[in-house]
């Protein structure tokens, strides 16, 4: 896999999962709530908080359109009403700073991407509805700062030529599986793009941009081999605002990034023996073990032969029904483990 790595933050299946607690529009453009929402996720353990650069006039042109059934509210006006200033943002990325946690954003234009590019972020998050933007997708790619490519709303072969477009600059590039329904249902979120995904651009880390309710299919992802968690975040699903609703709070932020960890501690290895279950193996296996007292030359039956704990004898449970039928070479207690050189004819059971 190529090297992706964010301000010195290594990506990859081989490191713990990437985290980024998407404030986006949450702060409904007031800058003590974006400061309040920074403040939350540092409390949360986040490594990465991420908003939106909006420059309405430069993005989209004046409509009456409303986001379907996210809000009935006109997008222009929630757009326009969520927008941070330069200065506004300037000061939301050096608080950031000052707190220990990397400030990221999502450029919608390309002024917003020239403007974030000047600010010295250390990677771009592209949006869904921009997957399938090429003259904006190239632009950004040609600043060659390392970019995460969300692909809602489009198949295969659309994020195939997204992925090419951006290969064409000097961008390293991360692509999200992501459904782009608020919320999205279980039977929706289809965590197989994921593994899709992975098959496609094998040497491309994966992740997941999720609008399901809950941690749940995150924490599944990486069981899949997500290497990004995006997930919209929030100081209270009380306050208002339209990704509010399907917005995680600070306790169930600082589950996501612990939970993802041990998923991801837990995911590789196989069906094997530990060294470290011989422990357990010692009290939990059963022996070979007599269960009356048995004479020289008696043969061993169900009746006199059993199978009992501990399992430090040498010959373990499976090898009973070999046993069976052969003749003692010794006389035997009741209840004493059974030794290979207690059997007459042992050699013929090697």
């Amino acid at each position: 896999m190529i090297d992706f790595e964010i301000a010195g933050r290594k990506i990859g299946p081989e490191y713990p999962p990437y985290v980024i607690a998407e404030v986006g529009i949450n702060h409904e453009g007031d800058l003590e709530k974006a400061i309040a929402m920074v403040d939350a996720a540092v409390s949360a353990d986040a490594e990465v908080v991420k908003f939106q650069c909006h420059i309405t006039e430069k993005e989209m042109v004046p409509t009456d359109m409303t986001p379907g059934d996210i809000s009935d509210e006109k997008l222009w006006d929630i757009i326009k009403r969520c927008e941070l200033t330069h200065e506004e943002e300037l000061k939301v990325q050096a608080y950031c700073t000052e707190k220990g946690i990397l400030y990221l954003s999502t450029p919608f234009s390309r002024e917003a991407a020239d403007r974030l590019d000047a600010m010295g972020v250390p990677a771009f998050k592209i949006g869904s509805g921009e997957c399938n933007n090429i003259p904006l997708l190239r632009h950004i790619g040609s600043k060659g700062k390392p970019i995460i490519l969300s692909t809602g709303m489009n198949d295969l072969e659309s994020v195939r030529r997204s992925v090419a477009a951006l290969q064409s600059t000097p961008a390293p590039i991360a692509i999200l599986h992501c459904t782009s329904m608020y919320p999205t249902p279980y039977d929706k979120v289809r965590l197989g793009g994921i593994t899709e995904l992975r098959e496609s651009f094998p040497n491309l880390p994966v992740g997941l941009s999720d609008h399901s309710l809950n941690i749940y299919t995150c924490l599944g992802a990486v069981a899949l081999g997500a290497c990004i968690l995006e997930k919209h975040f929030t100081v209270s699903r009380d306050w208002p605002g339209p990704d509010v609703p399907i917005s995680i709070e600070p306790n169930e932020l600082e589950d996501l990034i612990k939970g993802s960890k041990a998923v991801w501690q837990a995911r590789d290895g196989g069906k094997t023996r530990l060294n470290e279950e011989q422990g357990v193996i010692d009290f939990a296996y059963a022996s070979v073990v007599t269960i009356k007292p048995i004479k020289k030359g008696e043969l061993f039956t169900r009746d006199n032969l059993w199978v009992k704990r501990p399992g430090t004898g040498p010959l373990l449970a499976d090898r009973y029904e070999e046993i069976l039928g052969r003749y003692s070479a010794t006389d035997l207690n009741p209840d004493a483990i059974l030794l290979p050189e207690q059997i007459s004819d042992y050699d013929q059971l090697k």
